[in-house]
């Protein structure tokens, strides 16, 4: 039923994936996500909608490839069909009554980054992005980011490509050059969203970041989404995933989220034997 009509690897580690999902494509805003299972057996994972064509019916899918589910996931071809699909959930990116805003992406969050910035670029707002990776071979969607922004800064740790530094490093030149922005949205590594929000806090710019920890049932029910927000506890499947970044609690999310590498990493062992490389 949710056939993948198109497939293509944007850098070693990503894959992007076209899904024929007509009423999630018909529904879907930025900052939305789904939850599906590759294959019967496979566990539930959350993946945020990079791209929906309520015209053709479909939705796009970015996700890394790191454990034992989104290898099942990247061992599909196009032709074949996702077992379960269900979205859009989570609440919109709010894009209403801005003029100016700094989008900033991390790695595989760049996914999640884009269509906020599609949308806003739309919407006539002045749109600066920065964007960063670890190292030329991983950038991807550059000319997609381009084709939005009014200003982009590319970044690389190690300064394969672009600037070298971190996205931090590019966002407070910008602040410093002048710019006032009336939001700054990061999307990215826990750490990387963590130290965006500690600068704009500096500056008094509102920020918010989009979280994903782990989610089961994506009703809020199962409490594995569980965040600290202002003190208080969120669910990201029904509260975001968007939340204010001065107000999340960073370190209780890294440790939460550290939890599970041990597991993963047994998953993603037991996974490479049973998909080896050359079928992703």
């Amino acid at each position: 039923m949710f056939e993948i009509t198109a497939k293509q690897e944007l850098n070693p580690t990503v894959v992007k994936i076209t899904v024929s999902a007509p009423r999630i494509a018909r529904k879907a805003e930025p900052g939305q996500f789904v939850i599906l299972r590759a294959k019967a057996e496979s566990e539930r994972i959350p993946l945020t909608i990079a791209d929906s064509d309520s015209e053709a019916g479909t939705i796009t899918l970015i996700f890394q490839v790191v454990g034992a589910g989104t290898m099942e996931l990247g061992s599909l071809v196009q032709g074949e069909s996702l077992t379960d699909l269900a979205g859009p959930l989570g609440n919109p990116t709010h894009t209403d009554g801005l003029h100016k805003v700094c989008v900033v992406g991390g790695g595989v969050g760049c996914a999640i980054a884009l269509p906020v910035a599609k949308k806003l670029h739309e919407l006539g707002v002045v749109v600066h992005s920065v964007v960063g990776f670890r190292t030329k071979d991983l950038v991807m969607l550059e000319d997609e980011f381009r084709s939005v922004s009014d200003e982009m800064r590319m970044m690389t740790d190690d300064g394969t490509y672009g600037q070298k530094g971190l996205v931090t490093t590019a966002l407070e030149e910008l602040i410093n050059a002048g710019n006032r922005y009336d939001e700054v949205i990061a999307i990215g590594p826990l750490v990387m969203m963590k130290f965006v929000s500690l600068t704009t806090k500096k500056y008094g710019i509102k920020t918010v970041v989009s979280m994903n920890p782990i989610m089961i049932d994506g009703t809020g029910m199962c409490g594995g989404c569980r965040l600290t927000v202002g003190g208080q506890t969120k669910f990201a499947c029904v509260d975001g995933p968007d939340f204010d970044g001065h107000l999340v609690d960073f370190d209780e999310a890294l440790s939460r989220a550290g939890m599970y590498r041990e597991f993963e990493q047994r998953a993603r062992e037991t996974a490479c034997r049973l998909f080896p490389k050359e079928a992703h």
